[in-house]
């Protein structure tokens, strides 16, 4: 239900129409964000598990054969499959019950899932915890898109989103460096010191964009204050959420009074601002996955024995791999600040493919015996490859589907985005020892530089540009207007509708 006159008058009067200096806006943001980085930290621990205790298990039962390749590949991608269910669950709860309550299932899941994975006696109990934790990033893709769009500002939220991933990249290489120098169990116990640190989301307020939908708007204001203060942008964004909030909700009472929720449905789909920014959200994640980043970050120790059969070697190589990647990755989060969005994924991207060529080339040589390996020349290889991935794709993917996400209907859209990205990453993650068997070191290199370049070339063609935009601006650009940026004319024209319609 939508509120008085009075809640409008509040929201006008409350302006001071001034630019604030106050950084106490950025250190709340950062208080939210915070939180939602400790659980793309814990994933990262748990991603990176498998890499250090497979082969700790391989070597404790000292048999390769204690776990087979299709073993291997099922603890590696169960926890992707295991989001599937709560891709479609978790949507709904936040859309229903605010965007705090889907991260209080996770803690206690969470918890769940580090117990059974600190105290596992079988292979069997790692792949229970590793189905339990499908939770975390169904989280991430779907409910961390709403809060790091809705709790943080256009100036800042391009930064936070990149650091997410970069984030998940710390934790995946903090749980190597411990599997490496101790036991793998040891990944557990920190795990249960970042469970403590994550209850600060019992302290977040709820999310202006939630009050707006449902019709709150005192709280509404009283929220988006609190997070992005009171100068003369973050007004004019308050003014514009609340004016579309208004706007969708008159639509969605007529479509209910219909009561026709098949007509509702698909007219959410076939509109625009839904399924032009779905497709390039899933193409932008398409070029990462492909990419094979995150599959050669999984299986790097096998990769690097494949180079040397040097074991100390591999895991030596597999720390250094993953610091370039973590490098990288905090490269690009300081180039968002310099550079448009679109053109930091798609230059970095092609240098990373061109690396993937070289590469692929070069290890055919050495197969057909024409030149000799030189192990140090194939980590340069493989550490420009994740330097370039790493300072694109692997941050700006999810970086430019977050914020392509429309307000409208945004529940469904993340329901149906985090599905296709869990199971593509599970696919990829699935398939990537049985391509590295039959097609090679040099074959699975090729097969990905050339699908990433296929869905390069296609983002070039079709991806806009994002960057200090609102969301309210990008769903402008997708609904076909000729002028991006919402203008001062159209904001009040705006208005006096909405103002017409409901008496004010």
């Amino acid at each position: 239900m939508e509120q008085s006159y009075e809640e409008d008058k509040f929201i006008d009067t409350n302006a001071n129409g001034a630019t604030t200096s106050s950084w106490t806006p950025l250190l709340r943001q950062i208080f939210v964000c915070s939180g939602i980085t400790s659980y793309f930290f814990i994933y990262g621990l748990f991603f990176g598990a498998p890499t250090v205790f497979i082969p700790q298990i391989r070597k404790e039962a000292n048999s390769t054969e204690a776990l087979s390749m299709q073993t291997v590949s099922w603890l590696f991608s169960i926890s992707s499959y295991g989001s599937l269910p709560w891709t479609i669950i978790f949507p709904i709860i936040a859309k229903r019950y605010g965007r705090k309550v889907p991260y209080i299932i996770l803690w206690i899941n969470t918890l769940i899932c580090v117990s059974l994975f600190y105290f596992s006696t079988s292979v069997t109990e790692l792949l229970i915890s590793g189905f339990l934790q499908g939770m975390c990033p169904a989280v991430q893709i779907a409910v961390s898109t709403m809060v790091l769009t809705e709790y943080t500002s256009p100036k800042y939220r391009g930064m936070f989103i990149s650091f997410q991933g970069a984030t998940v990249f710390w934790g995946i290489w903090i749980s190597n460096a411990i599997g490496t120098f101790y036991h793998w169990k040891n990944i557990g116990i920190l795990i249960f010191i970042c469970c403590l640190y994550s209850i600060s989301i019992l302290f977040w307020p709820e999310s202006p964009v939630w009050l707006a939908a449902k019709g709150r708007f005192a709280e509404c204001a009283k929220s988006h204050r609190w997070l992005k203060g009171e100068g003369k942008d973050s007004e004019e964004e308050l003014k514009q959420l609340i004016i579309d909030q208004k706007k969708n909700a008159r639509q969605e009472r007529q479509l209910d009074k219909e009561k026709n929720y098949t007509l509702k449905l698909f007219i959410s789909i076939k509109g625009k601002r839904f399924y032009k920014p779905l497709t390039l959200s899933v193409l932008a994640l398409c070029l990462y996955h492909f990419s094979g980043k995150l599959a050669c970050t999984g299986y790097v120790i096998d990769i690097i024995k494949s180079i040397s059969v040097n074991e100390s070697t591999a895991y030596v190589g597999m720390l250094v791999l993953d610091g370039v990647t973590v490098l990288g990755m905090y490269i690009g989060v300081f180039l968002t600040k310099l550079f448009k969005r679109r053109t930091l994924l798609l230059s970095s991207a092609t240098i990373g493919v061109m690396f993937l060529f070289i590469l692929s080339t070069y290890l055919y040589l050495v197969h057909l015996n024409i030149v000799s390996e030189n192990k140090y020349l194939t980590l340069f290889l493989l550490a420009g490859f994740s330097v370039t991935i790493s300072c694109g794709p692997m941050i700006m993917s999810m970086c430019l589907a977050s914020e392509m996400t429309p307000l409208k209907s945004r529940s469904l859209y993340l329901c149906i985005f985090a599905l296709l990205s869990s199971a593509l990453m599970g696919t990829v993650l699935k398939l990537f020892p049985y391509l590295y068997k039959y097609l090679n070191s040099h074959g699975t290199f090729l097969f990905f530089a050339i699908v990433s370049s296929i869905f390069i070339y296609i983002l070039y063609k079709l991806l806009p540009e994002t960057k200090d935009k609102t969301m309210l601006e990008i769903e402008k650009y997708f609904l076909g207007d000729d002028n991006i940026l919402t203008t001062k004319v159209e904001l009040m024209n705006l208005k006096e509708t909405c103002t017409k319609d409901n008496k004010v």
